[in-house]
């Protein structure tokens, strides 16, 4: 049992035998798991898990760590596959470059994305949370493994905790605290990686430190802060922290599919006697669970899943895991802590596509399609502009009028790019000045004077309208539209 959890009290029998437990279903709704009454925090032990929940887990979480770590190097048409240089502006996704240009994109990508949280939270609750939550991986996958290599399983670690500063306990919480530390400043060095790139980052390190003396000490108190969240704060981050456990409240519903406790099957609970078969138990009253509160002391939030679903649950399946060992031990049937909805539950009905899930994939697939088509019709290039400051216009010696303008062009691609501007209306005049062509660099912005000449009988009084084209490899790749000052009659 977990002693940071309270075991509920027991009911004596005729014969001095324990045969079933009161349980106060309000209780938990009065207090947090993590903290005593009086606020002070409690310390949670949670036991190491096993079981085909927990195997599928380990499994992914190998995986998603080697995306994470293998990120940085991998490359598509030579960028990177997720970049976030937010000094620069520049941010790859998949090897596409976006600029600030492209913030519409960002801002339909983002709903895209809330979107999919909420069609995935109100289907499956918080499975992402126990699955792939960057905070749960790191934490039960990473530094709770080396946790239980160096200091043991639940037990080891209280008693260690308790007893007096000796050698031994001080070699095991040094090298356990040194090791979490450097974990968290490769883990810091990795995720800067993913802003600056990895050439700049091995540049970084290459450097004598003298170098980039500030930014070495923003990468030490960033992996501080690391350090501290998976060393000291823990599961407080999921319980105090993180929105996602709030947000989840609004989008549950009867037929979300959450970890839960089948109190249908397990009440009234009681402990297992000897020579006692499940058929007899229940002619007694007595429920499938049998007290023994392991689904408590492997949770690493600290909770007790049979009072119901709660903020806290992550549905990790740890629970799932220690019952259903636990029903295979004593010969029944495993699912007594299952994945199922609040109706599978109550009503024995099966998982269905409710009209709500309906209707937010309908509003999903109309913003990936907006969101699709405005990736797929971007153009390499995007050009502004602009007259040139303080310029008037100017009369030729032929007659004709001219301006001056500025133009700057984006080249949002890693490859340079020729463009060429001509003036689609009215009929006039367009030279680009200096070498008259205009070569932009990859990923860079490249800034020219152009001038404009038009015959009189082509303007206007005082501002005439005009349409430049702007072309690459011979396609226009985008309309620009300006005024042509002049004279007025």
């Amino acid at each position: 049992m977990n002693p940071t959890q309270t075991e509920p009290e027991k009911t004596k029998g005729t014969d001095d035998k324990p045969v079933a437990q009161a349980v106060d279903w309000s209780d938990f709704r009065d207090h947090i798991a993590t903290a005593e009454k009086d606020g002070r925090r409690k310390w949670i032990y949670p036991r190491k898990v096993g079981g085909k929940f927990f195997r599928w887990r380990t499994w992914f979480s190998w995986l998603l760590l080697a995306i994470m770590f293998a990120g940085p190097f991998i490359t598509i048409q030579g960028n990177p596959l997720l970049m976030m240089n937010i000094p620069e502006r520049k941010f790859v996704v998949l090897g596409q470059i976006f600029w600030p240009q492209d913030m519409i994109i960002f801002a339909i990508a983002v709903l895209v994305l809330f979107t999919s949280i909420v069609i995935f939270t109100a289907a499956f609750g918080r499975v992402w949370c126990g699955w792939a939550c960057p905070q749960t991986v790191m934490m039960e996958m990473v530094f709770r493994k080396i946790e239980y290599f160096i200091e043991g399983d639940a037990h080891q670690q209280r008693a260690l905790n308790q007893e007096a500063w000796n050698v031994n306990k001080i070699f095991r919480k040094l090298s356990k605290h040194a090791i979490f530390y450097a974990l968290s400043f490769l883990v810091g060095n990795v995720l800067l990686s993913y802003i600056i790139g990895w050439q700049q980052l091995y540049q970084i390190i290459t450097d004598p430190p003298a170098l980039h003396l500030v930014g070495l000490s923003f990468m030490i108190a960033f992996s501080l802060l690391f350090y501290g969240i998976f060393a000291r704060f823990r599961e407080q981050a999921c319980t105090f922290i993180c929105p996602y456990g709030r947000f989840q409240s609004v989008l549950l519903d009867e037929n979300s599919i959450v970890v839960a406790y089948d109190h249908k099957r397990g009440e009234t609970r009681a402990p297992l006697k000897h020579g006692l078969n499940f058929l007899e138990r229940r002619q007694a009253g007595n429920g499938d669970c049998i007290a023994c509160n392991q689904c408590v002391a492997v949770c690493p939030t600290g909770i007790d899943i049979r009072n119901g679903t709660q903020m806290e649950c992550i549905h990790c399946t740890a629970c799932m895991d220690a019952c259903d060992t636990v029903m295979a031990k004593i010969g029944a049937p495993a699912g007594l802590v299952r994945y199922a909805s609040l109706n599978g539950i109550e009503r024995r009905e099966p998982l269905r596509f409710t009209p709500r899930l309906a209707a937010y994939c309908v509003v999903l697939f109309v913003l990936t399609t907006i969101l699709g088509a405005m990736i797929f019709l971007r153009a390499d290039v995007e050009a502004t502009v602009l007259r040139a400051p303080g310029s008037m216009y100017q009369q030729m010696p032929d007659g004709h009028y001219s301006n001056l303008y500025t133009v700057r062009v984006v080249n949002k691609t890693s490859r340079d790019i020729p463009v060429e501007l001509k003036l689609e209306n009215p009929a006039g005049t367009l030279t680009v000045m200096g070498e008259g062509t205009i070569t932009v660099a990859a990923q860079k912005l490249s800034e020219s004077s152009v001038l404009i000449e038009l015959d009189p009988a082509a303007m206007k009084s005082g501002t005439t309208p005009l349409v430049i084209g702007v072309y690459s490899g011979g396609k226009k790749v985008e309309t620009l539209k300006t005024a042509f000052i002049g004279p007025r009659n």
